[in-house]
């Protein structure tokens, strides 16, 4: 069964990255994350996959749900958290940050996509939990 979902989830992330290379193409470097957010869920709810937007985190600890006020940019099929960034450079945190949302979450594959990078394919970063 796992070898199947992880089929999904690499299928689901090629589905994105074409997604972001269209967007990068058409729009180029340089807007507001926002904007690419917004176009992403667009372009991949219209080929019909379920995207949830700005999903809250909780954190538990010792069994108490805190409110602390994470969300992930976007989630594909309750499969594939994306993180978006439109900045200058990746720094490390950025990637430690998806790797604590897909621990927080339970999911395993992620994608760090920095819109701001002159070729998309320099800007986009897998990022795995356990996979």
């Amino acid at each position: 069964m796992e070898k199947k979902e992880q089929l999904f989830e690499n299928y689901l992330a090629t589905k994105i990255v074409d997604c972001c290379y269209h967007i990068h193409v058409n729009l180029g470097p340089g807007l507001l994350e926002s904007v690419y957010e917004e176009v992403l869920f667009s372009e991949l709810t219209e080929k019909g996959f379920k995207v949830e937007r700005q999903k809250q985190l909780p954190v538990i600890w010792k069994n108490k749900k805190l409110d602390l006020g994470f969300r992930t940019d976007l989630i594909v099929e309750n499969k594939v958290i994306i993180e978006i960034k439109s900045v200058q450079e990746i720094h490390p945190v950025h990637p430690k940050q998806l790797l604590t949302y897909l621990k927080l979450s339970g999911l395993k594959l992620g994608l760090l996509i920095n819109f701001n990078s002159p070729l998309i394919k320099t800007g986009i970063t897998r990022i795995v939990n356990g996979l």
